[in-house]
């Protein structure tokens, strides 16, 4: 609900500060006085786009704030808590226009984004009138606003589940048949290259094995005389015998010479073991050295193979034996492909009927809710004196998507036997406003967040029209807040609080100012707003019975 609104330096504006209350608020004025700048100022500080130059003349700035009362329950909360901003039941927006055309804005007092500020006001308020291409006119809204009037939301979330299943499903499919495609351009090669590889199956640590054999037999020939030589200098006819020879002549004379070699004794003993060591391992080595001369040429042809599919493949030859695994996925794949498509064919399927259910379902109850909105607007036209006018709501086929596969719009008929068409463009301004009066009176719910704004929709009506205008309008304000701008005195006499817009001339300079009505004042705008510039008893006398009820 909106409490508060201050205005300094636009427009005509020099400072304006307006406190409004629940129901039905009404301002009225003469033509030019200025109503229409307090809701572009209104607007400015919302974040609607509206006229680029705003800042009074000499001023070097102009600024709005706003102050809403917002319940626990009311959608600005999400917002406010996702943009990362402060929240509560008090809601303070402040927007500065430079002079220079700079734009600042703030909600409770941090900065924010026009684009945060147009978001959060599709939640605060709402404009009706000849103009409100944001609202009630727009035929892009006129879906939701069925669903909503339906009670569809339920039917609606399922449906979008089941679109979103049957989405996920065609990706699904689309992937897998992109990837088999993929592996059919390529099968031929994929059963060479398999077969190449199970052929050769080469396995891990494989390549570096087979180089040291190779290098090693390639060595043998040169080392093996050399390391043969050793082994007979290391052995018994060499080291190990003169060894042996010392070891005893020693263990001889110890008993001779006491402990004294008892040192190099157990030295030699260390020495016989380690040369035990060094004369196996030569063994060893002169062992691996003997071999076929059939074998190096079997190790070097098996190493070149595996090098050269590993070039081949473009991988390192330790990594053929997992290239081998993923060809043979891929191969497994192609061979159960066809029919991995045809369950995802059948998924696929299965997500449409599913969708096609819920969204027949949905447009079958939008056609019901169809009906019944008809009828009410119609009821509601009735004493608005349009009892001959035809409203209706063409539901067509449109392309499938989340929301259904149906195309709402709201049409109207001037006149029995008068070809229908969109609001916009059939109804004449006075015809507009009490379509777009009754439309919204069956719209609302009891449950209200928003300020309503009505920018003169009682334009072209009088008398019993327009009493019967205002008095939907006091109907709709109960339990709510409505602000009007009328030129109507049968809807000024409706509102539960009324405030004056005036012009006046000070110092060569035009400003614009607003007074909050009491009883008498009331009765001196009605009349004016009945006789003119001059105010007769008459005037007065019918001023009051219109207050008066």
């Amino acid at each position: 609900m909106l409490r508060a609104l201050e205005i300094r330096d636009l427009l005509i504006i020099d400072h304006l500060e307006l406190d409004f209350q629940p129901g039905l608020n009404v301002l009225t004025g003469e033509t030019g006085a200025g109503k229409s700048i307090l809701l572009d100022s209104l607007g400015f500080v919302l974040g609607w786009r509206g006229r680029a130059e705003l800042v009074r003349a000499g001023a070097e700035q102009g600024e709005v704030i706003a102050e809403f009362e917002l319940p626990e329950d009311h959608p600005a909360h999400a917002i406010l808590e996702e943009a990362g901003l402060p929240g509560g039941q008090e809601l303070i927006l402040r927007r500065i226009n430079r002079k220079d055309g700079r734009k600042t804005a703030w909600i409770n007092d941090r900065r924010c984004s026009g684009e945060v500020l147009r978001t959060l006001s599709e939640t605060l308020v709402e404009l009706h009138g000849q103009h409100d291409d944001r609202g009630l006119l727009d035929p892009k809204g006129h879906r939701d606003l069925l669903d909503q009037f339906g009670g569809l939301d339920g039917l609606v979330t399922e449906t979008r589940q089941t679109w979103s299943a049957l989405s996920k499903a065609r990706r699904t499919l689309r992937a897998a048949e992109d990837a088999l495609k993929a592996v059919q351009d390529e099968e031929e090669f994929l059963r060479h290259a398999v077969s190449e590889l199970d052929a050769l199956d080469p396995q891990p640590g494989e390549e570096g094995e087979l180089d040291s054999r190779r290098r090693l037999m390639q060595a043998a020939e040169k080392v093996k005389e050399d390391v043969s030589r050793a082994h007979v200098a290391l052995g018994y006819e060499g080291a190990e015998g003169a060894m042996g020879d010392a070891l005893r002549w020693l263990e001889g004379a110890g008993g001779e010479v006491g402990d004294e070699l008892d040192e190099p004794l157990a030295a030699l003993g260390r020495a016989m073991s380690e040369l035990g060591d060094a004369v196996s391992g030569v063994e060893r080595c002169m062992d691996a050295l003997d071999f076929n001369p059939i074998e190096l040429e079997q190790t070097e042809e098996r190493l070149f193979a595996i090098r050269g599919l590993a070039r081949k493949h473009n991988v390192v030859p330790d990594e053929l034996g997992n290239f081998a695994e993923d060809l043979r996925g891929k191969m497994a794949a192609l061979d159960a492909g066809e029919g991995e498509i045809a369950s995802l064919k059948q998924a696929v399927a299965d997500a449409d009927a599913a969708y096609s259910k819920k969204a027949t379902a949905l447009s079958a109850a939008r056609k019901k809710a169809a009906t019944r909105l008809d009828k009410a607007v119609m009821t509601e036209l009735a004493p608005l004196k349009m009892e001959r006018a035809v409203f209706t709501t063409q539901i067509e086929a449109d392309t499938a998507g989340p929301d259904g596969t149906d195309a709402v719009s709201f049409t109207v008929a001037t006149n029995p036997g008068a070809p229908s068409g969109p609001l916009a463009k059939i109804a004449s301004g006075g015809e507009l406003s009490r379509f777009l009066l009754a439309l919204k009176v069956c719209l609302t719910s009891e449950d209200r967040n928003t300020t309503m704004i009505f920018d003169e929709i009682d334009r072209g009506v009088g008398g019993a029209t327009a009493d019967a205008v205002g008095r939907r309008l006091s109907s709709l304000a109960q339990g709510g807040q409505i602000l009007v701008v009328t030129h109507s005195p049968q809807v000024a006499a409706l509102g539960a609080h009324h405030w004056r817009v005036e012009k006046r001339v000070q110092d060569e300079v035009t400003l614009s100012t607003v007074t909050s009505l009491g009883t008498d004042a009331r009765v001196d705008e009605i009349a004016r707003m009945i006789s003119g510039d001059k105010i007769t008893e008459q005037a007065r006398s019918a001023a009051e019975a219109l207050l008066a009820g």
